[in-house]
């Protein structure tokens, strides 16, 4: 199972509090995004996902909605132009992402409902990204491992590549290695490291 900083009741305190205080902090510019989502796209501006998270549990992960109402009904039909092996999907110039969307995910502004996620519980601010639940290859203990650990707003590999710089297999092998080696230093380096990438807009897509 994972070390004793990845369940331990500090780090849970920790990041309830650090979220809750940053949750609160940008809680203006998330009205304004939303404003800005509802009138490039009529609907609701937020979106809720149901993923995968500690131990196998089923969450609704909070973002702001980046993509078309109907995003989900058109995916099939976009399967093969993934840009990932595996079960995980990702595509470049993905059409159901709006023109709002597209700002939003080049800088992570679409992850900040996730704060409240972590702040009930769901997630943590640093663990391995939570998958949709038809991503989560069963046959592969890799996917169980990155289980052991609560989930999280940003990651391992997020700071070491994001998501189109790193392919299928290093991203599993990096949830992993943050499995085994989680520790508030670590933590640490990674929000510390997370900033600048967002910044950059370092893979993002």
């Amino acid at each position: 199972m994972g070390n004793a900083w990845s369940s331990s009741t500090v780090r849970r305190l920790l990041d309830a509090s650090l979220a809750a205080g940053l949750l609160l902090l940008v809680l203006p510019l998330l009205v304004v995004l939303a404003l800005a989502v509802y009138c490039d796209s009529p609907g609701n501006p937020f979106f809720a996902q149901s993923r995968v998270g500690y131990r196998g549990r089923r969450f609704p992960m909070l973002k702001l909605r980046t993509m078309v109402p109907d995003a989900e009904q058109r995916l099939a039909a976009l399967q093969v132009s993934s840009k990932l092996s595996g079960p995980v999907f990702k595509m470049h110039n993905d059409p159901r992402i709006t023109r709002v969307g597209h700002w939003l995910r080049r800088y992570s502004l679409d992850e900040l409902p996730q704060l409240a996620n972590v702040v009930v519980g769901q997630m943590s601010l640093v663990g391995p990204r939570p998958l949709p639940p038809d991503q989560v290859d069963t046959g592969d203990d890799r996917f169980q491992r990155r289980c052991e650990v609560p989930p999280g707003m940003t990651g391992w590999w997020q700071v070491q590549g994001r998501a189109m710089h790193v392919d299928y297999d290093r991203w599993l092998n990096l949830d992993c290695e943050y499995v085994d080696l989680a520790s508030p230093a670590l933590d640490a380096a990674i929000l510390a490291h997370t900033l600048p990438a967002v910044m950059r807009g370092d893979g993002a897509c």
